[in-house]
């Protein structure tokens, strides 16, 4: 049975979230071998502005004709400042809209830009008569953004994710990259906690996924595996990767160990029956366990239940 979000859309499985350009059928075919979580085909920045329509046909006939296995199937679809949204959310759905499972809808600046595509899917599902609802995932990346991220949150049931973008969110923050990553670097801390934080706290009041976005160094695994560690202490659930080497890392680090997910049952186990026998915490194996504690081992078990440990 399909695990539900608090709106009712599907949990989906997003340890790992794979970019792959629109325009590059090669890297499509080799991302629907590949077995992650989760692929997004972007029509967004990896299509150059004279690829963008083109690109549309590798997509509809990706989705249409090759075989995804168990992984999320989305389009990251233009902006809705651009002259290619409209046409982005239209051609995809009507031609493959039976095969899609999501669009991540690039820079919201607020909530109108969410209704936009949402009331636009809402049209297109009841004159296609699609038996599925299509999903929304949205890329937090601009500064507007951030500031209103709290009501992007709250504007559509048909929200299943939102991902933090900071590659974009430098630019728009005046993030200065020779001086956080230069010799003279001196700031205390890393400069984009707090829009982490912000976005992975909006998220997780409404009930959807906080997905952290790209790592750019792609060679530097044990850095990239340190930036999936991050999130996860924030309450991310998964993280971007940009080339098929980081997905084994994404998908390790975000799934419960064996070992964390035994502890979770046996420590929620022995609370549940203190609880029965009119007991607020229990001491087992030395440590102590109360109605908090288990809130916290309710996470681990909730993705082992979505991952099937």
């Amino acid at each position: 049975m399909t695990k539900l979000n608090a709106h009712g859309q599907p949990r989906r499985h997003r340890r790992c979230q794979l970019s792959v350009p629109a325009s590059n059928p090669k890297m499509i075919q080799k991302a629907a071998e590949s077995g992650v979580d989760h692929v997004f085909l972007d029509l967004e920045d990896a299509c150059a502005p004279n690829q963008k329509v083109a690109a549309r046909d590798n997509i509809i006939d990706a989705l249409n004709n090759l075989d995804w296995g168990d992984t999320v199937r989305c389009v990251r679809i233009n902006d809705t400042g651009t002259q290619w949204c409209h046409d982005d959310v239209i051609t995809v759905v009507e031609k493959a809209g039976d095969n899609l499972d999501a669009f991540m809808l690039t820079k919201p600046y607020d909530a109108s830009d969410v209704l936009f595509v949402d009331k636009l899917l809402t049209q297109l599902e009841r004159k296609l008569g699609l038996k599925k609802k299509i999903g929304l995932e949205l890329l937090i990346e601009e500064t507007l953004g951030l500031q209103n991220v709290e009501s992007i949150a709250a504007s559509t049931p048909r929200l299943e994710a939102m991902v933090f973008g900071m590659g974009d969110y430098s630019a728009s923050q005046g993030l200065d990259f020779t001086a956080i990553y230069g010799p003279d670097y001196t700031y205390p801390g890393d400069v984009f906690h707090y829009a982490k934080f912000r976005v992975a706290m909006a998220a997780r009041a409404r009930g959807i996924d906080a997905v952290d976005g790209p790592f750019g160094n792609i060679r530097n695994t044990d850095a990239y595996r340190e930036s999936c560690l991050q999130a996860r202490a924030l309450g991310f659930i998964g993280k971007w990767a940009l080339h098929p080497t980081q997905i084994e890392h994404a998908q390790e680090i975000f799934t419960p160990a064996q070992e964390r997910v035994a502890k979770a049952r046996k420590m929620t186990d022995a609370y549940r029956e203190a609880e029965a026998r009119g007991e607020g915490a229990v001491m087992i194996d030395g440590e102590f366990a109360d109605a908090a504690t288990v809130r916290h081992y309710a996470n681990t078990l909730d993705l082992a239940d979505l991952y099937k440990l």
